[in-house]
């Protein structure tokens, strides 16, 4: 699903050139039909949320693709700016079901071992939906102008229906099962997808605990007091959190806020304008530079799926916004020279388009993928939708900002201008990162919660929580699922 979207996303940077033109918008126009689309996110991610608790989280995924059917054939078959804003609209209802079902799914399903792993496929498949809409763009650019831009908006209803049909083959998740009282379901699924099957019964055993099911309880069917519509859960979440639950939310709010805060979608969505800032005129150049920034983006993702579970989470945070933090600062300075000289400066060209490659690729090994990865797993079980909810409506908000605002930002302080103040708010994510963030690899989603209700002095209560996993192994050597303290 989430590929579908980020076809969209890329699609929509090099189809707005020809939009533009065949339209005749202007840029503020330009920057809404660009950015309203994350607005439109929150109400599909609010309505998801309550949707996965009642009818599960397989057949939410399957409604997300319905509507983004819709909204791709209405976009396609646009013949104006208002027809346009309409398919708009209904996409990014499909967009907010997709960014909050699909990272909660795999959470709730994969394993400990590796949920780190399959928990980044999402931004995988957000990459791939990037590159694959750059160089869709570049295929259908040779088509007539009105009629280019349309193939290319309109295609992303054909990968959908293939992903709704294909989820049908997919199990549903082992904790929503368990949630309705389904527990033989639910005995089956884990059995599946864990690697023993001690592992099996132990997160069986975690997931009842969660639920309130007795320990001894093993009928296939039991009555639960079930909150399939969220009842009590935003007063637990808002009004009335424990410390646990409020360092929880302060997390999980704080790492989408400043996924976005940075600035690295104005990077994604304006690539063709920060090009032709760099001095890159000729469109079919912009658009293979534009290419260049997706294989980029994808090649990272794909690494970093295999150092989450082995480095871990907090390390690969701090790596990631401490580089965005030197990388957005020299974008900037090479697009101010570029900006003061009255001569092509080569020099500043290529710096202006290897910072913009490396920002892409510095993004996807952490900030990118541990995002959704993270704010998903901290979440206890019975907060869990609703809270990850929350968390990509900020994503959702703090996206349409930056996108709707970039061309009137860099108009006001200058492209070069922007980008050093992306470097200053990439700088205050790095600490936030630092002070807030415990490391949760190799934690079961039952056990997420004893990290939590310290802001400041979570490595106390990590190191404890090491020592006792020591114990209980019978010697003193930490498992390299555990490494909590650590930077």
């Amino acid at each position: 699903m989430t590929l579908s979207f980020c076809i969209d996303i890329g699609v929509m940077s090099g189809a707005i050139l020809y939009i533009k033109d065949d339209l005749k918008i202007s840029d503020v126009q330009v920057e809404i039909l660009v950015g309203i689309l994350n607005l439109y996110c929150l109400i599909g991610a609010y309505v998801a949320g309550r949707t996965s608790d009642w009818i599960g989280r397989r057949y939410t995924i399957v409604v997300a693709a319905s509507i983004f059917f819709v909204g791709a054939l209405l976009m396609g078959f646009a013949t104006n700016y208002t027809f346009l804003m309409v398919g708009r609209f209904v996409t990014g209802i499909g967009v907010g079901f997709a960014l909050l079902i699909a990272p909660v799914y795999t959470a709730e399903v994969s394993p400990a071992s590796a949920r780190g792993f399959l928990n980044s496929f999402p931004e995988v498949f957000i990459n791939a939906g990037l590159l694959l809409g750059y160089v869709s763009n570049y295929a259908f650019s040779k088509l007539r102008a009105d009629l280019g831009w349309r193939v290319m908006l309109g295609a992303g209803a054909i990968l959908s229906v293939f992903l709704a049909v294909g989820v049908l083959a997919m199990p549903e998740s082992p904790r929503w099962l368990i949630m309705q009282g389904r527990l033989g379901e639910a005995k089956t699924v884990l059995d599946k997808t864990s690697d023993t099957k001690e592992e099996a019964r132990g997160r069986l055993s975690d997931i009842k605990a969660a639920a309130g099911i007795p320990e001894d309880c093993t009928d296939d069917i039991v009555q639960v007091q079930k909150q399939t519509h969220g009842e009590g859960v935003w007063r637990e979440l808002i009004l009335h959190p424990t410390p646990a639950v409020r360092h929880v939310l302060i997390c999980a709010i704080g790492i989408h806020f400043f996924q976005q805060a940075i600035g690295l979608e104005s990077v994604v969505l304006y690539s063709p304008r920060i090009f032709e800032k760099a001095g890159i005129t000729s469109s079919d150049h912009k658009l293979l530079a534009t290419m260049a920034v997706g294989f980029s983006k994808t090649t990272f993702i794909l690494v970093a799926t295999f150092l989450l579970d082995k480095i871990g989470r907090r390390p690969l945070l701090l790596i990631s916004s401490g580089g965005m933090v030197v990388i957005l600062a020299t974008l900037g300075l090479s697009l101010t020279v570029i900006g003061h000289s009255d001569k092509k400066q080569t020099w500043a060209v290529g710096l202006c388009i290897t910072m913009v490659l490396s920002s892409v690729a510095v993004f996807s090994i952490g900030m990118g993928p541990i995002t959704w990865v993270y704010s998903t797993e901290i979440f206890p079980l019975r907060l869990r939708a609703q809270g990850a909810s929350l968390g990509v409506a900020v994503n959702r908000v703090m996206s349409g900002v930056i996108s709707m605002s970039f061309i009137s930002l860099y108009k006001a302080i200058t492209i070069g201008g922007a980008f050093f103040l992306y470097a200053g708010v990439a700088l205050v994510a790095f600490f936030f990162f630092f002070t807030f963030l415990p490391e949760t690899r190799g934690k079961t989603l039952e056990e997420m919660e004893g990290l939590f209700g310290k802001l400041v002095g979570w490595r106390e209560e990590a190191k404890k929580m090491k020592r006792k996993r020591n114990e209980a192994s019978g010697d003193g050597i930490g498992n390299d699922q555990i490494q909590l303290g650590k930077i």
